[in-house]
């Protein structure tokens, strides 16, 4: 399997930390020397481990943003 190569970009927030003590984050990451898309996923404490996650490009993440600010997260069976 060749080997996943990843420059953090920028990171946009903290979302929790598991009890691995992982840290799900929400950063700005390119892919193999690709264009950087936003990636929600869970990192070990040196990001040299990762979990699985989600990478978004600058038009589904604006779609997501539409779906969360249109949503009433209180009315959510949570």
């Amino acid at each position: 399997m060749a080997e996943i190569k990843f420059d953090i970009v920028e990171n946009l927030g903290v979302l929790g930390i598991s009890a691995k003590n992982w840290s799900k984050e929400v950063n700005v990451v390119s892919w193999n020397s690709r264009k950087a898309k936003v990636d929600i996923r869970e990192w070990d404490e040196e990001h040299e481990k990762m979990g699985k996650g989600i990478t978004l490009n600058k038009e589904e993440l604006i779609k997501l943003k539409e779906i969360l600010n249109s949503i009433d997260i209180e009315d959510l069976d949570i």
